[in-house]
């Protein structure tokens, strides 16, 4: 009986027979498109790869969204180079610097002046590049837009799949699309009386820094070429440079695929009903053995696996609250829920615009990591935070390599980087230190979480060590106050030099908790506490403060007289807020403090769509719960969240996936609470009017 009780409590959640209605909860929030509209386009996806659609369903119109969010097909492993005529090599990226630890210390930076290092620079931020893999759509010429009519368009959430209604010329047209969770492939099905031409076309890269990545006049450049055809099937071979991947397109009825031009390609079917399977992969041998153990999928298939991601993961229900911004917060939650499945839960660390289209230049940003991907351990789900993290084994040699040129020990994690972790050089990001301690805190969370499967989470004890151990490394002793200083950096708010900043907050508490962590997984072990980590721990500066506000850094005393010092991140308020609340590191007074000083005066419309949740998990932990909630929810460009649930930032970030991961970190902890908290819900205000409920949110440290 013991027995019994004890598996109906772990699998409740699973079988459905929770309190919360979670079908419900999805299907109040699913998106209608009724325009053609540039940034309410939708996507599709697996966390490997997604799959963007107009108001068609389909990439019909990728011209008229291409400044919105755009019509992306984009994958964790489609990246392409351009040819290094000039050789050039990593090693040209490099310039020394003095930061007065008895060495000059090389760091990969952009370079203003003319000659090889520029070049070199240049070439390795641009390059690799990810890849936009194809646009499929129906064969309509771009001014054609304006003649779909009667739009009626919904993202089914609970089911993964986007069903799509319009008109054109009279006829009407029903479109599902889904993608298949086991491959990158997309699945549609048409209902029409007449149906129309699918266009399938491939386009070379762009490599500019935030667009499609679609270069539709360089034919001669690359190469799309049959290679393969069956019946009902046809693969094809995409040679750019020294990139090749491979499309195959398989369809159910009857149907003529022939190719219109260099990279044009188009299926003309037959009947009222008809369905087709577009595959990409880097090896052609994987589509052919898919090919012959599954048949022509249906998007019937993707439902079970969204059944399973909803219904063993988090939940909140916001329909018993009575202020009227709990529908709109409720809408964002389960979006960002969604999106962060789509297109974060990669094998590779994501990019802040996802697999939608490129920003800076598709590379990933490991500062960025927390923000999207912290919420996958909080909301049940640590085995798509896993995949990602596992990226870091890759990763490690290179970033053994930075440590050991800068003349440091252990595992120096690079800023911007892409899958084979080359680091892009930065004038800013190389010097950026908050994404070291980021390893170990995603380790920690994993382990509080549990992993399912037969992944084992003591897998990263080795990079959870040698991360601290660089991190011990680079914290200097000073000998003169029997302290430890950050120095030689530039902090998270992105607007301080590395040449002069000392300490900088947010970098402190970071230091302190992680080496905390550290010393925690090797006890867990077995092992002996690092005497040289203890000291640092008891030792490491506090926080520096004038007139009871804490500063940018200790370097920074004129923090509140100089307007540049309040623009961009607040990162201060992540020194108690995503970080556990640490006595000796902060004082809960001079924070609120701060944290009002900050929310009456700083110029926030220089912030980030993460700023938002940071600073509203830090007045969660101060017990300011109603500014909290407000936190979230202040109506601020870059707080904007569009009818598909996208972060929007400004024209050039029409999306910003660390705000939406950042949102559900903050639901988590709001409502679970955090090491130490009291009560439920204990980030919300308890007035009556924010009457939460959840299931299967995990408290954060």
């Amino acid at each position: 009986m013991k027995q019994l009780l004890l598996f109906i409590t772990i699998f409740l959640p699973v079988v459905g027979l929770a309190k919360i209605d979670r079908r419900q909860v999805l299907t109040r929030n699913n998106p209608h498109v009724n325009a053609i509209d540039s940034l309410a386009s939708l996507s599709v996806g697996n966390g490997h790869f997604a799959f963007t659609v107009d108001a068609t369903g389909l990439q019909t119109f990728p011209e008229a969204y291409r400044n919105g969010i755009p019509l992306g097909t984009m994958s964790d492993w489609g990246w392409h180079s351009f040819p290094n005529k000039q050789q050039l090599t990593t090693q040209e990226t490099l310039r020394l610097y003095d930061f007065g630890r008895g060495r000059q210390e090389p760091y990969a930076v952009q370079i203003k002046e003319d000659g090889r290092k520029k070049d070199a620079a240049n070439y390795y931020r641009v390059n690799p590049h990810r890849l936009h893999l194809g646009t499929i759509g129906f064969d309509l010429p771009q001014g054609a837009a304006a003649d779909i009519q009667d739009i009626d368009q919904t993202l089914e959430l609970w089911d993964g799949l986007v069903k799509s209604r319009f008109a054109y010329r009279g006829v009407s047209y029903e479109v599902e699309t889904a993608c298949l969770p086991d491959a990158d492939a997309v699945v549609a099905k048409v209902k029409a009386a007449k149906q129309l031409p699918l266009v399938f076309r491939f386009p070379y890269p762009t490599g500019v820094h935030s667009d499609d990545g679609c270069r539709w006049d360089a034919d001669p450049l690359h190469t799309t070429t049959i290679v393969g055809r069956g019946r009902q099937s046809v693969l094809l071979r995409r040679v750019i440079d020294a990139t090749t991947y491979y499309v195959r397109i398989s369809w159910q009825g009857k149907a003529k695929f022939q190719q219109q031009s260099a990279h044009r390609f188009t299926l003309i079917p037959r009947g009222r009903e008809f369905s087709f399977v577009c595959q990409y992969a880097a090896d052609d041998k994987a589509l052919a053995e898919y090919g012959k153990s599954n048949p022509l999928p249906t998007t019937d298939m993707p439902k079970d696996y969204w059944h399973r991601y909803w219904n063993e993961g988090g939940i909140i229900d916001f329909s018993k609250c009575t202020d009227p911004r709990a529908r709109e917060l409720e809408r964002r939650i389960v979006l960002s829920q969604y999106l962060m499945a789509i297109q974060d839960a990669g094998d590779t660390p994501p990019q802040e615009t996802g697999l939608t289209y490129n920003s800076w230049f598709g590379k990933f940003h490991l500062e960025m990591i927390l923000w999207h991907q912290a919420q996958f351990a909080l909301w049940g789900h640590p085995e798509l935070l896993d995949r990602s993290l596992s990226w870091y084994f890759k990763a490690a040699s290179n970033a053994r390599e930075i440590a050991r040129r800068q003349g440091f020990k252990g595992l120096r994690w690079m800023k911007m980087t892409d899958p084979g972790a080359v680091e892009a050089p930065s004038s800013v990001g190389s010097f950026l230190i908050w994404q070291q301690p980021h390893l170990i805190y995603l380790a920690e969370l994993l382990r509080r979480a549990g992993l399912k499967g037969t992944s084992d989470v003591s897998k990263y004890s080795g990079l959870v060590e040698q991360t601290a151990e660089f991190m011990a490394d680079f914290a200097e002793y000073d000998a003169l106050n029997d302290r430890y200083v950050l120095r030689g950096c530039i902090a998270a708010q992105e607007t301080l030099p590395a040449a002069t900043t000392v300490n900088p907050p947010f970098e402190l508490s970071y230091w302190h908790c992680a080496l905390l962590m550290a010393q925690q997984w090797r006890e867990r072990e077995g092992k002996r506490r690092v005497p040289l980590w203890d000291d640092i721990i008891r030792k490491i500066a506090p926080l520096a403060h004038k007139d009871s506000l804490y500063l940018a850094a200790e370097s920074e005393p004129n923090t509140y007289q100089t307007l540049r010092m309040y623009s961009d991140h607040p990162a201060v308020l992540g020194a108690m807020g995503v970080l556990p609340f640490s006595r000796s590191q902060v004082n809960p007074a001079i924070m609120r403090n701060t944290l009002q000083w900050v929310w009456d005066n700083w110029n926030w419309d220089k912030t980030w769509g993460w700023d938002f949740p940071m600073t509203a998990m830090c007045a969660a932990r101060l017990g300011e719960r109603q500014k909290a909630v407000d936190a979230l929810l202040l109506p601020l460009r870059t707080n904007t969240y569009l009818v598909n649930g996208h972060n929007y930032q400004d024209q050039r970030l029409r999306l910003y996936l660390p705000g939406n991961g950042g949102l559900l970190m903050a639901a988590a902890m709001m409502c679970a609470g955090w090491d130490g908290s009291q009560g439920r819900n204990p980030g919300f205000p308890n007035d009556g009017t924010w009457n939460v409920e959840w299931e299967g949110l995990l408290p954060m440290p």
